[in-house]
Protein backbone atom coordinates (compact mmCIF):
# COMPACT_ATOMS: atom_id res chain seq x y z
CA UNK A 1 0.00 0.00 0.00
CA UNK A 2 2.79 2.44 0.89
CA UNK A 3 4.56 1.51 -2.32
CA UNK A 4 1.38 2.30 -4.27
CA UNK A 5 0.97 5.72 -2.60
CA UNK A 6 4.65 6.48 -3.19
CA UNK A 7 4.27 5.68 -6.88
CA UNK A 8 1.12 7.82 -7.02
CA UNK A 9 3.03 10.71 -5.49
CA UNK A 10 5.80 10.25 -8.03
CA UNK A 11 3.33 10.08 -10.93
CA UNK A 12 1.73 13.40 -10.02
CA UNK A 13 4.89 15.47 -10.50
CA UNK A 14 5.69 13.49 -13.66
CA UNK A 15 2.26 14.28 -15.10
CA UNK A 16 2.69 17.93 -14.17
CA UNK A 17 6.12 17.85 -15.76
CA UNK A 18 4.72 16.27 -18.92
CA UNK A 19 1.89 18.80 -19.02
CA UNK A 20 4.30 21.71 -18.65
CA UNK A 21 6.55 20.25 -21.36
CA UNK A 22 3.56 19.93 -23.69
CA UNK A 23 2.70 23.58 -22.98
CA UNK A 24 6.28 24.56 -23.82
CA UNK A 25 6.18 22.56 -27.05
CA UNK A 26 2.85 24.11 -28.04
CA UNK A 27 4.23 27.57 -27.35
CA UNK A 28 7.37 27.01 -29.41
CA UNK A 29 5.44 25.41 -32.29
CA UNK A 30 2.86 28.20 -32.47
CA UNK A 31 5.43 30.99 -32.29
CA UNK A 32 7.56 29.24 -34.93
CA UNK A 33 4.51 28.84 -37.15
CA UNK A 34 3.69 32.54 -36.84
CA UNK A 35 7.28 33.53 -37.60
CA UNK A 36 7.60 31.18 -40.58
CA UNK A 37 4.32 32.30 -42.10
CA UNK A 38 5.11 35.97 -41.56
CA UNK A 39 8.54 35.49 -43.15
CA UNK A 40 6.93 33.83 -46.16
CA UNK A 41 4.42 36.66 -46.51
CA UNK A 42 7.29 39.16 -46.52
CA UNK A 43 9.11 37.01 -49.10
CA UNK A 44 6.01 37.12 -51.33
CA UNK A 45 6.03 40.92 -51.29
CA UNK A 46 9.11 41.01 -53.48
CA UNK A 47 9.07 42.34 -57.02
CA UNK A 48 10.17 39.66 -59.46
CA UNK A 49 11.45 39.76 -62.94
CA UNK A 50 9.36 38.22 -65.68
CA UNK A 51 9.22 34.47 -65.28
CA UNK A 52 7.42 31.53 -66.82
CA UNK A 53 4.09 32.54 -65.28
CA UNK A 54 2.28 35.72 -66.29
CA UNK A 55 2.24 38.60 -63.84
CA UNK A 56 -1.52 38.28 -63.28
CA UNK A 57 -1.35 34.58 -62.55
CA UNK A 58 1.64 35.11 -60.28
CA UNK A 59 -0.20 37.92 -58.42
CA UNK A 60 -3.23 35.67 -57.92
CA UNK A 61 -1.04 32.84 -56.68
CA UNK A 62 0.82 35.18 -54.30
CA UNK A 63 -2.45 36.64 -53.01
CA UNK A 64 -3.85 33.16 -52.35
CA UNK A 65 -0.65 32.08 -50.59
CA UNK A 66 -0.69 35.25 -48.46
CA UNK A 67 -4.29 34.53 -47.45
CA UNK A 68 -3.41 30.97 -46.47
CA UNK A 69 -0.37 32.11 -44.52
CA UNK A 70 -2.37 34.88 -42.81
CA UNK A 71 -4.93 32.24 -41.83
CA UNK A 72 -2.10 30.11 -40.42
CA UNK A 73 -0.90 33.10 -38.38
CA UNK A 74 -4.43 33.65 -37.04
CA UNK A 75 -4.74 29.94 -36.20
CA UNK A 76 -1.42 30.01 -34.35
CA UNK A 77 -2.52 33.16 -32.49
CA UNK A 78 -5.78 31.48 -31.45
CA UNK A 79 -3.79 28.46 -30.34
CA UNK A 80 -1.59 30.72 -28.22
CA UNK A 81 -4.68 32.33 -26.66
CA UNK A 82 -6.00 28.84 -25.85
CA UNK A 83 -2.61 28.00 -24.34
CA UNK A 84 -2.79 31.10 -22.13
CA UNK A 85 -6.28 30.06 -21.04
CA UNK A 86 -5.07 26.52 -20.28
CA UNK A 87 -2.17 27.92 -18.24
CA UNK A 88 -4.51 30.14 -16.23
CA UNK A 89 -6.81 27.20 -15.51
CA UNK A 90 -3.82 25.06 -14.56
CA UNK A 91 -2.54 27.76 -12.22
CA UNK A 92 -5.93 28.30 -10.62
CA UNK A 93 -6.57 24.60 -10.10
CA UNK A 94 -3.06 23.69 -8.92
CA UNK A 95 -2.04 26.71 -6.84
CA UNK A 96 -2.84 25.10 -3.50
CA UNK A 97 -0.56 27.27 -1.32
CA UNK A 98 -2.25 30.40 -2.63
CA UNK A 99 -5.71 28.89 -2.12
CA UNK A 100 -4.77 27.82 1.41
CA UNK A 101 -3.41 31.30 2.21
CA UNK A 102 -6.60 32.86 0.88
CA UNK A 103 -8.75 30.53 3.00
CA UNK A 104 -6.63 31.21 6.10
CA UNK A 105 -6.83 34.98 5.54
CA UNK A 106 -10.61 34.83 5.04
CA UNK A 107 -10.95 32.69 8.18
CA UNK A 108 -9.00 35.27 10.21
CA UNK A 109 -11.17 38.09 8.89
CA UNK A 110 -14.35 36.18 9.72
CA UNK A 111 -13.10 35.30 13.23
CA UNK A 112 -12.17 38.91 13.89
CA UNK A 113 -15.62 40.02 12.70
CA UNK A 114 -17.24 37.35 14.88
CA UNK A 115 -15.31 38.55 17.94
CA UNK A 116 -16.34 42.17 17.26
CA UNK A 117 -20.00 41.15 16.90
CA UNK A 118 -19.83 39.01 20.06
CA UNK A 119 -18.33 41.94 21.99
CA UNK A 120 -21.08 44.27 20.74
CA UNK A 121 -23.77 41.73 21.62
CA UNK A 122 -22.34 41.34 25.13
CA UNK A 123 -22.30 45.12 25.52
CA UNK A 124 -25.92 45.37 24.38
CA UNK A 125 -26.88 42.52 26.73
CA UNK A 126 -25.20 44.24 29.68
CA UNK A 127 -26.85 47.56 28.85
CA UNK A 128 -30.26 45.89 28.55
CA UNK A 129 -29.77 44.02 31.82
CA UNK A 130 -28.86 47.27 33.61
CA UNK A 131 -31.80 49.14 32.10
CA UNK A 132 -34.20 46.28 32.85
CA UNK A 133 -32.98 46.11 36.45
CA UNK A 134 -33.52 49.85 36.85
CA UNK A 135 -36.98 49.64 35.26
CA UNK A 136 -37.99 46.70 37.46
CA UNK A 137 -36.71 48.49 40.55
CA UNK A 138 -38.67 51.60 39.62
CA UNK A 139 -41.81 49.59 38.85
CA UNK A 140 -41.78 47.53 42.05
CA UNK A 141 -40.92 50.45 44.27
CA UNK A 142 -43.55 52.70 42.68
CA UNK A 143 -46.60 53.67 44.69
CA UNK A 144 -48.76 53.71 41.55
CA UNK A 145 -48.86 50.02 40.77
Amino acid sequence: MSQQSASAQRSIPQSKEALLKSYTIRLKDDVKSMLDNFTEIIRLARVEEDGQVSRTAQAEQDQYEMQVRASNIVRAGESLMKLVSDLKIYLILNDFPSVNDSIAHRTQVCKRLQNEIDAKLLSVRDDLATDLYELEDEYYSSVYK
